[in-house]
């Protein structure tokens, strides 16, 4: 298991697209993936929980990611999160 605080600077709350994008990213991994803010924790994987999350860019954010392909999986999305490149 991996754990790793990110700050946001690509999604906005409000914008479906991003939060969809990234949903489908997660989804790409077979590792459990939670993100956690305001202590509020959703599966990446889930389109609802991560809408219901709310992230706005420069908000820090809490990855917890366990499984074989976790290291991966944690580069990928930390890289959408601050870049948003795939």
């Amino acid at each position: 298991m991996i754990q790793k605080e990110v700050t946001v600077n690509i999604l906005d709350g409000k914008e479906e697209r991003p939060i969809a994008v990234m949903v489908q990213l997660a989804g790409e991994f077979q590792s459990r993936i939670y993100f956690e803010s305001d202590n509020r924790k959703v599966n990446a994987k889930s389109i609802m929980g991560m809408m219901t999350l709310g992230l706005y860019p420069g908000e820090p954010i809490n990855i917890t990611i366990e499984g074989d392909d976790e290291e991966e999986a944690m580069e990928k999305i930390e890289k959408y999160l601050t870049t948003g490149a795939q």
